[in-house]
């Protein structure tokens, strides 16, 4: 019998490529539970097998419970709820399976150097390698092989996470595609990930882009897209050379998936044109690209580093007239003739959304007699401002906006010479405006204080990621005086102080809450330490 265990081991590793460990592993396994059946209780036992000769020994074990260790609970843990009945037992002072669980202070009494987590053992017949156990082992087998060939397709796809895979459609169910990309490989496209309106039947070749590979118990652990900007650009590398070889850069790319696409390149060689190269031969090759991506219309976009050019270059097939660049907002206000408004715009605004996706600025559209209206409504208002707050006449105040001012700080910290070089000041005059720029700064800075009381804000708060002085000032008028005090603070509470949208409200909260993040890993890995 021992000789069987032996040979089983060797022809099932064989066959199914896995390796002995984990087939010795499945018969011990086996062979517990056959032992364990001739108990009515729900005991415990252990089968331990010989790796050289077969021979193998059962044990019934019990495990030493400590109620002051015990190790935190994991919520997607799938015994979760069973996990969290067993500590309120345990914290009830009741073992939650008395028949294969002994508390510390029983077992320490046996043996002085057991603690939790450790096992009692105690010699059982085992049960004998007939029938039965021989079903229990091939069940046991067939799930370590299917868990073995999970994990050798994690193994090989883990690091190819970012690339290009090709599989053959399964089937489809429930808007779910399930790809075979061979080797016992499943890969899963989900409904959100599928292009729009795409047809898919069983049987079809299908490219996608590797973005997860998940080690799941069950269910698929590849998980790829069709909709990933990211696909855009691997199927060009696809089919462009010059950018697997580096001469040709792919820097942005935007999708409305499956109508419309843009795509931003550079060239490393001036001799190169990297719209021509993209294109191909009677575009041959951004049409095979388009065909790939179900007829999704691709524009090929020149790069330029000044950003106000590569938005020119993105809105195109639109022309651009004029073009304003706010920095503080990042912003645009992008000025087209009137007849190619709607162009510019695109259905449902798809040209100027990729356009601003691909370009990372928000862009304003407008024609150029909106453009027109805007600036000169922007400039009455900065020369009133100027009137009203540096108390200049009306022709001060347009020189100062023709200059470029657009705020009481920049009058007031611009290098001087900068408003010498005006031809219309003198220096008297330029220190006028400094002087009384910098006055309306103290007003303002006085009537601040004032309003946010005489509580000040502690330095980490104020050297905080994302703290500003005038919102740190804020939170102290309010008690909330230090990083911990922020990160006590709910968004719902702080959208009520401060001046803040949700987004940033959170985003603080989360920052203030590092410190604590940190000092809870620092401490799990103390107490590791101190275990091992």
């Amino acid at each position: 019998m021992n000789k069987e265990i032996l040979t089983v081991v060797d022809v099932v590793s064989n066959e199914k490529g896995v390796g002995k460990e984990i087939i010795f592993d499945a018969l011990e396994a086996a062979l517990g539970s056959a032992t364990k059946k001739r108990f009515e209780a729900d005991v415990d036992c252990r089968v331990s097998i010989d790796r050289a000769t077969g021979d193998y020994q059962a044990f019934r074990r019990w495990e030493v419970i400590d109620p002051a260790q015990r190790p935190p609970l994991d919520e997607h843990d799938e015994a979760y709820a069973e996990a969290v009945a067993a500590e309120e037992k345990i914290a009830d002072g009741e073992l939650p399976y008395p028949e294969r669980q002994i508390w510390l202070t029983d077992a320490t009494a046996q043996n002085p150097a057991l603690k939790g987590g450790d096992f009692i053992e105690e010699p059982l017949e085992a049960a004998e390698f007939g029938r039965i156990a021989a079903q229990t082992a091939k069940q046991v087998i067939v799930q370590k092989v299917r868990e073995a060939e999970r994990a050798q397709v994690v193994d090989a796809y883990k690091d190819r996470v970012g690339e290009l895979v090709m599989g053959i459609v399964k089937r489809v169910d429930r808007g779910n595609v399930y790809i075979d990309l061979g080797g016992n490989a499943e890969a899963v496209i989900t409904k959100d990930q599928l292009i729009p309106r795409e047809l898919v039947r069983s049987g079809d070749r299908i490219r996608g882009y590797l973005f997860d590979v998940r080690p799941e118990k069950r269910g698929p652990q590849l998980f790829v897209s069709r909709t990933a900007k990211e696909l855009l650009i691997e199927l060009f590398k696809l089919e462009v050379p010059e950018i697997g070889e580096g001469v040709i850069e792919v820097l942005h790319a935007a999708r409305d998936p499956g109508l419309r696409a843009k795509i931003a390149v550079r060239s490393r060689d001036q001799r190169i044109d990297p719209i021509g190269a993209c294109v191909g031969m009677r575009g041959s090759r951004v049409q095979a690209v388009s065909n790939e991506l179900g007829g999704e219309r691709v524009d090929i976009i020149l790069w330029d580093e000044n950003p106000a050019q590569f938005v020119i270059n993105a809105m195109s097939p639109a022309e651009v007239v004029s073009i304003l660049v706010d920095e503080d907002t990042r912003a645009m206000d992008v000025a087209v003739v009137e007849e190619q408004l709607s162009q510019a715009i695109g259905r449902n605004g798809q040209n100027v959304r990729l356009a601003s996706q691909l370009t990372g600025w928000e862009l304003n559209v407008m024609t150029e007699s909106q453009a027109e209206q805007k600036s000169e409504a922007e400039v009455h208002k900065n020369q009133q401002m100027f009137m009203e707050l540096l108390d200049v006449d009306e022709e001060v105040a347009a020189i100062l906006v023709q200059e470029g001012f657009t705020s009481i700080e920049e009058v007031a910290y611009v290098p001087e010479q900068e408003m010498l070089d005006v031809d219309e000041f003198d220096e008297s005059l330029v220190q006028e405006l400094r002087q009384r720029a910098k006055d309306v700064l103290l007003t303002r800075a006085i009537a601040n204080e004032e309003r946010l009381g005489d509580e000040r804000p502690a330095d980490d708060l104020l050297a905080m990621e994302g703290m500003d002085d005038e919102l740190a000032f804020r939170l102290a008028a309010a008690g909330i005086k230090t990083m911990d005090d922020l990160a006590e603070q709910s968004v719902d509470e702080l959208l009520e102080i401060g001046d803040l949208d949700e987004k940033r409200a959170a985003a603080l909260i989360m920052k203030a809450r590092e410190p604590w993040f940190a000092d809870a890993g620092q401490n799990n890995q103390t107490e590791e330490r101190a275990d091992g």
